[in-house]
């Protein structure tokens, strides 16, 4: 592994994220990761807890002559999202992150960084090891599934954590302190097709669309960014109308909480029309293109001669399949009346799927308000469902609630302007976080988010900046210096 960030500093907080990048730690695949933090706590000598479902708690001693002071909870996810470039070879079961330095940034090579957690893991395993930072107890907890399922902070017990503050150390904006979170949940769509034959008189076409930045669905869906199921699409529509286009195949999008980058479709045109195709292919390329130009200027629409699929959808189900997926909303829903530029409500059509004899489409909306939640979720459900879709929703995740009030948020505010001379923002933020269900188990816990820089965050284009990087390690130190007594 590169050895470029060697002289980052600070040296223990770069040490353990270099260390994390060694580590495969996909969602739901994270014995690797844990089994190494679990042995770094017991080389240490700490009490360390793995707990039924499989989150690890760390506890460590306060420094000398800040016994009496409260305890505090550092908390982060140990999963990361796994996406990488179509053209990139990568096994995040098995292969290292490639990290490396461009400019004021760190990125990876062709991959996800995952420093969406992976710099929170190597804060609080920095603080774990560290002698000459002065605090009160502290536990540090390490969560897992947070990407695809929350699934660790769904099966925390409400007597494991003795702190009541709680420092989430997931969030990507510097100069950003958060006391709000949205609420989310999925909605998953099966169509059942009957395979038919292709026939004599037609050419065989694969289309995909590229280039764009995806992102997270919940920080990034009020940017603009192109939707690679949704601009596909829309192409398959026009050209089933004009040119009687066939759908063998179609695949776009990976995770829930990502907005698509790619997706691609193998069609099949009858032979009268392909000069027609082509030439509208080429025209909607160029049209699509330009809307997209500030936001998306990689987007690239191709599309390519093939073989002959082995079989169609049959035409009921195509029709009610492109139709669906041109109805189905995707983006901002609702902007927030109490806080100002801030996104209430959002769905994503993430991903769309072939399988032998289905097709399934995954969608996630996200709200600061349960009812509205639960609207957008069924507005889904009723586009799907005239088109006989089947629809599930899963349980979702909740909300955290603002409070302007915190005692943990006066310190933070306080210790940012001791530290950098001016006010740090406060806000809620429209991706989740699991702050939400932390606070469902411990009523009374103290609570607030930040993190360093994290752009393009669940896609290849992630990056982190270095300098923040160094004040979110020098906040969190000046934050346990300066919590009370108990």
């Amino acid at each position: 592994m590169s050895k470029e960030l060697d002289n980052l500093q600070p040296a223990g907080l770069w040490k353990y994220f270099q260390e994390i990048c060694k580590i495969p730690r996909p969602s739901k695949k994270e014995e690797k990761i844990a089994a190494y933090i679990v042995a770094f706590g017991e080389k240490l000598g700490l009490e360390t807890i793995v707990d039924e479902i499989g989150n690890i708690l760390i506890r460590k001693p306060a420094t000398k002559g800040m016994e009496k002071v409260q305890t505090v909870v550092l908390q982060s996810h140990i999963d990361m999202v796994c996406e990488k470039n179509s053209d990139t070879l990568h096994d995040f079961d098995t292969d290292p992150i490639q990290p490396y330095i461009d400019g004021e940034w760190v990125k990876a090579r062709g991959t996800t960084l995952g420093a969406d957690d992976g710099i929170g893991i190597a804060a609080q395993l920095a603080l774990l090891e560290a002698t000459d930072i002065p605090h009160g107890p502290i536990e540090c907890l390490f969560t897992i599934d947070e990407e695809t399922g929350l699934t660790g902070a769904f099966g925390l017990k409400s007597d494991l954590l003795k702190g009541n503050i709680l420092l989430n150390l997931d969030s990507e904006d510097e100069g950003e302190i958060f006391i709000g979170c949205a609420g989310g949940k999925d909605t998953v769509i099966t169509m059942n097709y009957s395979k038919v034959p292709v026939g004599s008189g037609f050419v065989g076409y694969i289309i995909k669309v590229s280039g764009l930045k995806g992102g997270h669905s919940g920080d990034d869906i009020n940017k603009g960014l192109g939707n690679a199921n949704k601009i596909l699409n829309r192409l398959l529509w026009e050209a089933n109308r004009r040119f009687e286009l066939r759908l063998s195949k179609f695949d776009g999008g990976n995770l829930r909480n990502a907005i698509a980058r790619e997706a691609m479709a193998v069609v099949t045109i009858p032979k009268r029309f392909v000069a027609d195709f082509e030439k509208y292919a080429r025209l909607y390329a160029d049209v699509v293109r330009k809307e997209y130009k500030v936001t998306e200027p990689g987007l690239n629409v191709q599309f390519k001669t093939a073989d002959l699929p082995d079989y169609l959808f049959d035409v009921a189900t195509q029709e009610r399949l492109i139709n669906a997926l041109y109805a189905c909303p995707h983006g901002v829903i609702a902007m927030s009346a109490d806080i100002p530029n801030f996104v209430e409500t959002s769905t994503n059509l993430a991903s769309v799927k072939t399988f032998d004899k289905s097709i399934e489409i995954t969608t996630s909306q996200r709200s600061s308000v349960e009812s509205a939640k639960d609207d957008v979720g069924n507005m889904v459900v009723a586009v799907f469902n005239l088109a006989g879709g089947k629809a599930v929703h899963s349980d979702g995740y909740p909300g955290w609630t603002p409070n302007p009030d915190s005692a943990v948020l006066d310190i933070s505010r306080a210790a940012y302007l001791r530290l950098f001379k001016t006010e740090p923002k406060v806000l809620a933020i429209h991706a989740g976080l699991e702050c939400g269900l932390i606070g469902e188990k411990y009523p009374g816990m103290d609570m607030i988010s930040y993190g360093p820089t994290i752009k393009g965050a669940h896609s290849p284009d992630e990056r982190l900046k270095i300098d923040t990087a160094v004040k979110f390690w020098d906040l969190t130190l000046e934050i346990l210096k300066n919590i009370p007594e108990a």
